[in-house]
């Protein structure tokens, strides 16, 4: 009897839970390690997830409880900063005709659904831990982790996240570069008229939005440009959204009423990030946000990581041969697809950033979103 091959994933987000899953269930041993001890289950206040994400969670078997969890919509409003309704567009059911254009969950339920289904899955899970030491040969990856125990595997798989150690552990050099616009987010009880996303463009800041997460609640954010971290203590977050928020008529006023704690405000930088000619060196393989970032201006990055782990995981488990040629064959199917979103996203960004309304920008959504509807 064959031993089972051995593959450690580093990084329990999206991408690192999501690959976990798949090559399990395809009966590969699998090896969990998450620097952070709570696993990230807490962390974060809403996401949109668009139908091609919603596509990847059916696969992994966790769509039922997404749905249930979530607040499923098909369409944006665009209105002004009082809030008056200007225009409103269907959105592109990127995951097929059979799953709803978008779904907006708090964050922290998304990812205790995937901690759900890795515990099922039987993997290893070790939360705390870090790999500190790669040995690479032909036959595998010995690694060292900082509980001072080590590890054999057939590959690694890493999705540690923007700021992946192990990307620059392998000699990768790329690193995320900021767009020049930051998010402030919180989490917040729904008014009952908000049953969709709404974007106001002007105000004080670049963007105003919120979107449904559930019944009960939402998550509103505001885009400005980025400032400095170090000028803005966290002690202040509150008065700096409520600031910035506050301009907004329409369900901003109730909503801002509730922009009172700063430990539950968010402020992120927009990065971007986009490894160009191989996302492998030897076994070792990023996915994720250690291969690719984008501005959440057209709600890709959740989505692009699940697509990585869904085509990484029927390419692994459909061949007898875990090979260069197979990790490259991985790179030039995804690169075809994360590059133009990547690409649009920042693009998209940078309209928004200088002031300019241009005519291409509604067409560029569109194709970029039409083009998603294909398999990834």
């Amino acid at each position: 009897m064959s031993t089972p091959r051995q593959v450690l994933v580093v990084g329990g987000g999206a991408a690192g839970n999501a690959v976990t899953i798949l090559l399990r269930r395809a009966g590969i041993a699998v090896d969990l390690i998450e620097a952070k001890d709570d696993w990230n289950a807490t962390a974060g206040s809403g996401i949109t997830l668009q139908g091609n994400a919603l596509r990847i969670l059916r696969e992994l078997g966790v769509w039922e409880r997404v749905r249930e969890s979530g607040f499923g919509f098909g369409s944006v409003g665009i209105t002004a900063p009082d809030g008056t309704v200007l225009h409103v567009a269907r959105d592109i059911r990127t995951g097929g005709d059979d799953l709803p254009a978008t779904v907006g969950m708090q964050r922290p339920r998304l990812q205790q659904i995937l901690i759900d289904a890795v515990r099922a899955s039987g993997a290893a899970v070790r939360l705390g831990t870090r790999a500190e030491a790669f040995d690479q040969d032909g036959e595998g990856v010995s690694v060292r982790f900082d509980d001072c125990t080590q590890g054999r595997y057939d590959l690694v798989v890493a999705a540690d996240g923007l700021g992946s150690a192990t990307r620059a552990a392998i000699g990768i050099t790329d690193k995320p570069e900021p767009t020049g616009m930051a998010i402030w987010r919180i989490a917040a009880p729904r008014p009952a008229g908000v049953v969709r996303t709404d974007l106001a463009y002007g105000g004080p800041a670049y963007i105003a939005g919120y979107c449904p997460t559930s019944d009960t609640t939402l998550y509103a954010y505001v885009v400005e440009a980025n400032r400095d971290r170090a000028s803005i203590p966290p002690e202040s977050y509150a008065d700096e959204m409520r600031r910035l928020a506050s301009a907004y008529g329409g369900h901003w006023p109730e909503i801002t009423a509730h922009i009172t704690d700063p430990a539950k405000v968010n402020y992120t930088w927009f990065d971007r990030l986009l490894v160009e000619g191989s996302w492998h060196r030897g076994r070792i393989v990023l996915i994720g946000d250690a291969a690719h970032c984008c501005p959440p201006t057209l709600a890709q990055g959740a989505a692009l990581s699940l697509e990585d782990a869904w085509v990484l995981a029927r390419l692994l488990t459909g061949a007898d041969r875990w090979d260069d040629a197979l990790l490259q064959a991985y790179y030039e199917r995804r690169i075809a697809r994360v590059r133009p979103v990547v690409e649009a996203s920042v693009r998209i960004g940078q309209w928004q950033l200088k002031g300019v309304r241009d005519a291409d920008m509604p067409g560029l959504m569109a194709r970029t979103m039409t083009m998603l509807r294909k398999l990834p």
